[in-house]
């Protein structure tokens, strides 16, 4: 067995004269999570369309599970899993009869395919309402059914597009709990999310892409140390005030959409003293103050000029 579950090299995409995917590199480890971050038009979903052979690459080298995705397409089909998106369950099926097709048409045998069915309503806590019509489900549940059905077939690499999406807390830290079980069992997770908590809380590594080139790659904690440490955030009521702050402390980084200043700090009282007497010698105050240790909101901005309410 491959020690590589994905491994990409020099993949290229072109839609006509644009270029979505320029080059770029990355290996999944098996038995990890690999999340791809990036803001709308990086090339996030080109990528999973790519991997799993729903779309042809242009250029580059692609073996997933050890098969090449051209030559032995078929062969890679049979070892993955793909969610979507949005939920691809029959709302007029009970969950139940979603999964009876998904074993239909998997091929498993039918001896099996009852206890199949069986066991993912159990795993996935969907038994009381296993013959109910899936379009009576909450959005958790139908995000629950939609990766059970994906598990019909055993994949051992799994495709996890924004698989938590419009799900509210409770629901999407359900999902975490299932991916880490499904990460247990030795099943390799290739994760595409927009909410970076999300791949801080799941991710082995985690790649970030821009524009069509992986801009950085690593460990959630090697990514953080990619940028300055603790900073104070200073926001601003007015734009005139910003450019005056900005002004008197030269060494800030702006950000004029959101009206704020990043100012190195070690975040500890005296400094933020200091840095709040300075503003007041030049009769300036900022609207609200905090103090920030690195997280991916942070790499994600510096990396791509963008914030999380567009990295999708």
């Amino acid at each position: 067995m491959t020690t590589s579950a994905i491994a990409v090299s020099g993949l290229r995409k072109a839609y006509k004269d644009k270029v979505v995917l320029d080059g770029i590199d990355f290996d999944v480890p098996t038995g990890t999570v690999f999340s791809l971050l990036g803001p709308n038009g990086a090339g996030k979903t080109t990528t999973v369309n790519v991997l799993t052979t729903l779309m042809r690459a242009d250029g580059g080298t692609v073996r997933v599970a050890g098969h090449d995705i051209t030559t032995e397409a078929k062969a890679v089909r049979a070892a993955i899993g793909v969610t979507g998106q949005f939920a691809a369950v029959d709302d007029l099926l009970t969950g139940r009869e979603n999964l009876q097709l998904m074993v239909d048409l998997s091929g498993v045998p039918a001896q099996d395919g009852k206890r199949i069915v069986t066991d993912l309503l159990e795993r996935f806590e969907l038994t009381d309402s296993a013959d109910k019509p899936a379009a009576t489900y909450s959005g958790g549940m139908r995000r629950k059914l939609d990766l059970a059905m994906t598990l019909v077939g055993n994949p051992r690499i799994i495709f996890l597009d924004e698989p938590t999406t419009g799900l509210d807390p409770r629901s999407r830290r359900t999902m975490w709990s299932i991916i880490r079980g499904l990460l247990a069992d030795g099943v390799t997770i290739f994760l595409t999310t927009q909410y970076l908590e999300e791949a801080d809380q799941l991710a082995d590594r985690i790649a970030v892409l821009d524009q069509g080139r992986l801009v950085a790659q690593g460990t959630p904690d090697e990514l953080k140390r990619l940028i300055p440490g603790t900073h104070v955030r200073l926001r601003f009521t007015t734009a005139f005030e910003l450019d005056a702050a900005a002004r008197v402390l030269t060494d800030a980084t702006r950000d004029d959409e959101a009206l704020t200043l990043r100012v190195p700090s070690d975040g500890g009282t005296k400094s933020l003293r200091a840095l709040l007497d300075r503003l007041d010698e030049y009769s300036l105050s900022a609207e609200e103050c905090s103090v920030h240790t690195p997280d991916l909101d942070d790499v994600f901005l510096a990396l791509t000029g963008h914030t999380t309410e567009v990295a999708k």
